[in-house]
This record gives C-alpha cells, sequence and structure tokens, in this order.
C-alpha cells in the first residue's frame, strides 16, 4: 500500500488525518473493507429467531 492509497482510502472512510495518529495502517484497512461489506447484497438476514436456535 502506497501513502497515496492509505490517505485515499482514509478518506473514503471518513477519518481526518489527525485522527490517524490514533489507527494503524491495518486498522484503516479493516474499515474500508467493512464499508465495502455493507453494501453487498446477502441472499438472507439473520433474525432473532435464526439466533435464538443457535
Amino acid at each position: 500500500m502506497t501513502t497515496a492509497l492509505l490517505l485515499l482510502r482514509a478518506t473514503q472512510v471518513g477519518v481526518s488525518v489527525s485522527d490517524m495518529d490514533l489507527l494503524t495502517i491495518g486498522m484503516i484497512q479493516d474499515m474500508y473493507v467493512e464499508a465495502l461489506n455493507d453494501q453487498a447484497p446477502y441472499a438472507r438476514i439473520a433474525t432473532q429467531e435464526d439466533f435464538d436456535r443457535f
């Protein structure tokens, strides 16, 4: 990962430059991946009943 790509990903997930002191590169990458996962379609969403059976 280049510096430019890290700054782009941080900006895309809403992390400011001053907040970057508190985060690692891995944390920013994880935040970006999770943001992408939020847009993924799921065939089925678990309900409370599903969790109760688990």
